[in-house]
């Protein structure tokens, strides 16, 4: 069902056995609970309204793979999004007014794409490991003063985004992202860079606007690597 751009401030009744609902850029500020009831809905996207919170209920959506609640005012993320077994193509949380992530959305053990760009984050959760599947995660323009030394464990990264935070160094353990592709740290005020990341299968790694960085000697030797410094 797609409702984009129709000035909605409250959906409509909503038929039993939906798999896909799209109310972007409405007017919503509440949703009915019979939302929570469509028990083989796989897509929902609540982008571009005017929500400030979200309810425990949505973990009764256990068809859900894909969620987009960017563009809200969202403060806060209930603990549940952590139960949604099948939650495994994206989650997208960005542009909202987020200072933390709950530590139960690392249970989202099948999840591929996760982005939570222009937020307030202030930290991430200290436990990374359930994360095991996630293949891009995006986290630029938040206030990141530094990342755990768990970001090693998310073994399945391809793309890290973190341009626009407040870092001065990267854990070592980021050194053991072996199929990382894509490393974006624009922005930031690192200082130097651990020396794992000369190991890994880099194929763009954008250092810009680290005015305090130190370049260490491995970094001319970077082979098919476009590095931006």
């Amino acid at each position: 069902m797609d409702l984009d751009h129709q000035g909605l401030t409250r959906l409509p009744e909503l038929p039993a056995g939906l798999e896909y609902l799209s109310a972007y850029d409405n007017e919503l500020s509440e949703l009915p609970d019979e939302l929570w009831d469509l028990d083989r809905l796989a897509v929902l996207n609540l982008a571009a309204n005017r929500l400030t919170t979200i309810p425990a209920a949505i973990a009764r959506l256990t068809a859900l793979h894909t969620l987009d609640l960017g563009h809200n005012q969202l403060t806060e993320l209930p603990t549940e999004l952590g139960d949604l077994p099948n939650l495994t193509e994206y989650l997208y949380l960005s542009d909202n007014r987020l200072t933390r992530l709950p530590d139960e959305l690392t249970r989202l053990g099948r999840l591929r794409y996760l982005s939570a760009t222009d937020n307030g984050l202030e930290s991430l959760p200290s436990d990374l490991s359930g994360l095991r599947e996630l293949r891009e995660l995006r986290l630029y323009r938040n206030d990141l003063r530094e990342l755990p030394d768990s970001i090693g464990e998310l073994s399945a990264l391809r793309e890290l985004h973190l341009r626009g935070n407040h870092l001065t160094e990267l854990p070592a353990s980021i050194g053991k992202l072996r199929d990382l592709r894509y490393l974006d740290l624009r922005e930031n005020e690192l200082r130097t860079l651990p020396d794992g990341l000369a190991e890994l299968p880099l194929v763009k790694l954008d250092l810009r606007w680290n005015r305090w960085l130190e370049t260490p000697p491995w970094l001319d030797d970077l082979d098919d690597c476009l590095v931006l410094r």
